[in-house]
């Protein structure tokens, strides 16, 4: 993996450094162990390179360095500590001294350790790799999840009695075929079934997507949605025969699904705008989109447990097992699933937003409901989503502000508008007679440091905010 003047000034023009760069100033000298943390972050990663004598920062140029000034010793005590080889490649650069360390990919499915520790780079910083970024390693090479067989040694008039093969055609807008060995081969297209030692093997994702009933899929059953009622704000009492799990498969059953939480689901009392009528506590819509988010970023590899939705008189929690694998503060301007090809078949079959775009309807409808802002909440192994009944802003809670402003801020940043009084005004509907209220709300956010001024230097009716982030 030489490195050459041209590929270095190529470098210099890219703004982020990626998964496969990292670059430092060290003007004249680096830390050794820390170099080999690098090392094993890039390794874990994909390999790459480490390029010393370049700022940091965008825009880049050459500083020079004079950090390991005997390149060979240190990829030999490199070597020596981690078992695989570093090359280097030192460049006489016109403004100076560029060295260039590039890292080999570590083998598939075996990540690599320095000291007990997997590390990982986050933004500036180097941490260790998370359980569930390590499980994914190990797990390479082996069949994914939605791959392997939920059922063999099948007819094709048993997949039209355990599969809804009409579902599917239904949720396309295409008319059935006219022999049901076309829809078999359709369903055989799709990966939902395929050919096996002469008979038909239905997968996973084919059963967990249109089973007529998950319990005949042996472990499967354990993915399907449970939706319980409470009675009150606590989990202390179930209301009487509310606690169901589903038996459908997810495409195949979803629009029941929500039908069914729907009639679960409290009345809400009239908001206090003539423009804010409605009957129902939560917009359906961002019920769908909660929905269709955990189950499409959970952790099959989570085993004897699956989506939840709890419903309570003041609020509704959907929970998926696994953590995320984003931050939670940037569910709205980023994606990145867990289940790639699950999430690709979800959408395709329009049950969930296309990506990026379903954490965003979220927040515009509570918005426009005048709903509390969206709390993630992160367990030992779970993610919980939670929806909030109506409440006026003198009852929100001083974090429930500063995060109704924030998910604010991140929404207009996100669609190339700008936070300011007169956004956060129409958010939290408050007269223009009482701008200093959204002055205030404002201030707090900043003083939480969610949010920032894009620039500081701006007169106070002229402030536009940004994401701490942006």
């Amino acid at each position: 993996m030489s490195v050459i003047l041209e590929q270095l000034e190529e470098w210099l023009t890219i703004n982020s450094e990626g998964e496969h760069l990292e670059f430092k100033e060290a003007k004249n000298r680096f830390d050794f162990e820390e170099l080999v943390k690098y090392c094993v972050a890039l390794a874990n990663e994909g390999g790459g390179h480490m390029v010393f004598g370049v700022s940091d920062k965008p825009p880049r140029k050459v500083v020079s360095t004079a950090a390991f000034d005997v390149p060979e010793r240190t990829v030999a005590g490199i070597y020596e500590r981690l078992h695989f080889k570093v090359t280097w490649t030192e460049l006489a650069h016109p403004d100076g001294r560029v060295l260039v360390f590039s890292i080999p990919p570590r083998p598939v499915g075996h990540p690599v350790e320095y000291k007990g520790c997997y590390w990982m780079r986050a933004g500036e910083e180097l941490v260790p790799m998370t359980p569930d970024q390590l499980k994914r390693i190990f797990a390479e090479g082996e069949p994914e999840f939605v791959d392997q067989t939920a059922l063999g040694g099948c007819s094709e008039e048993e997949i039209a009695s355990l599969l809804d093969l009409q579902s599917y055609f239904d949720l396309m807008e295409r008319p059935f075929p006219s022999t049901r060995v076309e829809a078999v081969k359709v369903f055989e297209g799709k990966g939902f079934v395929r050919k096996e030692k002469g008979a038909f093997a239905i997968s996973n994702l084919g059963a967990m997507l249109f089973a007529k009933r998950l319990d005949e899929f042996g472990d499967l059953q354990r993915k399907a949605v449970r939706v319980i009622v409470y009675d009150g704000t606590t989990k202390s009492r179930v209301k009487a025969d509310k606690d169901k799990t589903g038996i459908k498969g997810y495409a195949s059953g979803f629009e029941s699904l929500l039908d069914y939480i729907a009639d679960q689901l409290p009345a809400s009392e009239e908001i206090e705008s003539a423009l804010r009528v409605t009957t129902h506590a939560y917009p359906k819509k961002a019920i769908r989109e909660l929905v269709g988010n955990a189950i499409v970023h959970q952790d099959f590899a989570e085993r004897g447990t699956g989506v939840t939705v709890e419903i309570f008189d003041d609020r509704i929690e959907i929970t998926n097992p696994g953590l995320p694998l984003l931050d939670a503060d940037r569910f709205i301007d980023e994606n990145q699933s867990r289940n790639e090809k699950f999430a690709k078949a979800m959408r395709q079959l329009r049950i969930c937003e296309e990506r990026g775009h379903g954490i965003d309807e979220v927040v515009k409808l509570a918005e426009i409901y005048q709903l509390p802002p969206y709390q993630c909440r992160l367990g030992s192994r779970h993610t919980t989503m939670i929806l909030m009944r109506y409440k006026p802003l003198r009852e929100l809670t001083p974090e429930e502000r500063v995060r109704a402003v924030y998910q604010h801020c991140c929404l207009r940043f996100v669609n190339n508008e700008a936070t300011n009084n007169e956004s956060i005004r129409e958010r939290f509907q408050i007269d223009k007679k009482n701008a200093a209220q959204a002055t205030r709300l404002l201030n707090e956010a900043v003083a939480a440091e969610k949010i920032r001024p894009a620039d500081p230097k701006a007169a106070n009716k002229l402030k536009r905010y940004v994401p701490y982030w942006a």
